[in-house]
């Protein structure tokens, strides 16, 4: 049977390539210095994540005045992020089409990644309709149709041409130290950060991982590799409303504001 984006999008599985997803979006230059100046996600991850994953449930998922809502709070998030260039800094604008596309890259290669590494690989019919079918977390906000690239293929000439011009500097740096730290976060989200950061240091590409100071030891590897091997096992045996429960609980819980 081929499989599309409503068939893997709600998998709560997904959610172990969430810092790799954000780690890849603040490594684009103009991304990083608007995360750095204008968010503070790094010290509030529950937020951030409960925001970005009510966007992708109510886009995907969700009926007309959910997803009218949920582009309504991203845009109004994103209307004050925004700066010129400056001593050499890059500018940014939150509604930068280009920007924008970068970021539904990164949550599409990470989201398919993670899928494969516990589903299997997806035949090739379900792997481009699933691929076409994601365009629409971008172009649900400033992103044109056109500017998703045309297909699977593209999408790697896209994504393999951004890669080298992702960089860390200081102020991302810090922003990530805080992001996989968590100190202000619940007892219990820190003590599942362990294995966050290890999930995030071991999918993170090696020249990425590298930017950020991050290490990934032989022996964290393996550590990983046994989380997978656990995971592919137990997982996808699991009753669809347990792994689909957190698609569930955030779509009851979208209030949509009053005309």
């Amino acid at each position: 049977m081929t499989r599309g984006l409503r068939d893997i999008a709600a998998e709560g599985i997904l959610l172990a390539g969430g810092g790799r997803a954000i780690l890849l979006q603040i490594a684009h230059p103009a991304v990083g210095r608007g995360v750095a100046e204008h968010s503070d996600f790094a010290s509030r991850p529950l937020d951030r994540l409960r925001a970005t994953m009510t966007y992708v449930y109510a886009v995907v998922y969700g009926n007309a005045t959910q997803k009218a809502e949920v582009r309504r709070r991203v845009n109004a998030a994103h209307a004050p992020v925004h700066a010129p260039a400056s001593d050499g800094s890059t500018g940014y604008d939150a509604y930068d089409p280009e920007l924008q596309l970068w970021v539904a890259a990164t949550l599409y290669d990470t989201a398919v990644d993670l899928y494969q590494r516990v589903f299997g690989q997806l035949d090739e019919e379900s792997a481009d309709r699933v691929y076409r079918e994601y365009a629409v977390i971008g172009t649900a906000l400033q992103v044109p149709q056109e500017t998703w690239p045309a297909d699977r293929a593209a999408f790697q000439r896209y994504w393999s041409g951004v890669l080298p011009t992702l960089r860390a500097d200081p102020a991302t740096r810090r922003v990530v130290r805080e992001l996989l730290m968590a100190r202000g976060a619940p007892l219990w989200l820190r003590a599942l950060m362990p294995w966050a950061r290890l999930c995030t240091v071991a999918l993170l590409p090696a020249d990425v991982r590298q930017a950020f100071a991050l290490t990934l030891t032989s022996r964290n590897q393996r550590r990983f590799d046994r989380f997978i091997s656990m995971t592919r096992a137990v997982y996808p045996r699991l009753p669809v409303g347990v792994r689909h429960a957190l698609r569930d609980a955030l779509l009851r819980d979208l209030r949509v504001a009053p005309a």
